[in-house]
């Protein structure tokens, strides 16, 4: 019998390669499973099952607490399974392709998250596999963080379009979402950043083109100057040497997020960041821990966002 055409796997891989309506029908659909949940015990599955009979392999490159546990437990809720694969637990390290590996797993689960470093290799898996891949991060975004983000401003502050959200620090992956979803949501972005870590150039374009409204300037001041919420990011990634870090630590210091700077801001704005925080570094304890900060939220709303994610991905 002469079979149809295949059809091709819904990724989850950047905000900007997702229609605007989609990643709002995710948005909507968080917060209502999310209320629905409301009360009841963690360990409840969710009413409905979508998810069931279904597995996520999760691939670890790069080391988790939040993205691993609200994967796995946004799983588990959705009715489905999981399977961990660390580094460790692949063959990669002795010569094995990420297109072999994407292969094989095709043919064990129904879809793939990967967390890793290089976003190459996240495109070389998406290339092999034949299931949904989702991106938990690498060094070029982090879309399921921006999506849990968006979430919690909403959940604080009503609608985000024309908001006006302020970036303080490395124009690093979490930037280059939030530069994404400038273009997608509608708020107005601006990004403080020292010269030697500006945010992605083709990014900040491809967001202007696509009629967002961003501002990138040396002057951390100018950015937060009226701002609904503020962000701010580690300034030391998990890969970098200590020669980096110090190099970094030097460049951003005037970049702090501190009770002076959050007064240059709206007087009820918000603070937001993706953790793990460093205080003392990138933001001082005082708002990282006051009623300000939103830190715990967006934490909660990883796992809200993602099993919107997966369900986009799978049903």
């Amino acid at each position: 019998m002469k079979q149809g055409p295949v059809s091709q796997p819904r990724h989850f891989l950047d905000i900007n390669l997702i229609d605007s309506a989609d990643l709002r029908a995710m948005l909507d659909r968080a917060k209502a499973r999310k209320m629905a949940r409301s009360g009841q015990p963690k360990g409840v599955l969710d009413e409905d099952l979508p998810l069931a009979g279904k597995v996520l392999a999760m691939v670890f490159i790069q080391p988790s607490t939040r993205t691993r546990v609200s994967f796995d437990i946004g799983m588990r809720q959705l009715g489905g399974q999981t399977i961990v694969l660390n580094s460790d637990d692949l063959q990669l390290d002795r010569g094995e392709t990420m297109a072999d590996t994407a292969r094989v797993l095709s043919r064990y689960v129904d879809a793939i998250m990967l967390r890793t470093k290089g976003h190459e290799m996240l495109e070389e898996l998406v290339a092999h596999a034949s299931v949904p891949v989702i991106n938990g991060l690498t060094d070029a975004s982090h879309p399921c963080q921006l999506m849990a983000d968006i979430m919690t401003l909403e959940e604080h502050r009503g609608e985000i379009h024309k908001q006006v959200i302020a970036w303080s620090g490395d124009g690093n992956n979490v930037a280059t979402s939030w530069i994404h979803g400038a273009a997608q949501f509608g708020y107005e972005l601006r990004l403080g950043c020292p010269p030697q870590l500006s945010p992605s150039a083709s990014a900040v374009q491809w967001a202007r083109d696509n009629g967002a409204d961003i501002t990138v300037t040396q002057s951390v001041e100018e950015a937060v100057a009226g701002a609904d919420c503020v962000v701010s990011d580690a300034w030391v990634s998990m890969h970098d040497d200590d020669e980096a870090a110090g190099n970094r630590h030097n460049m951003l210091a005037p970049f702090q997020v501190n009770e002076k700077l959050m007064a240059r801001a709206k007087d009820d704005a918000v603070f937001m960041h993706c953790l793990p925080v460093h205080r003392g570094e990138e933001v001082t304890a005082e708002v990282i821990d006051g009623p300000r900060s939103l830190a715990w939220d967006e934490a909660e709303n990883r796992l809200h966002a993602q099993k919107s994610i997966l369900t986009w991905c799978l049903e």
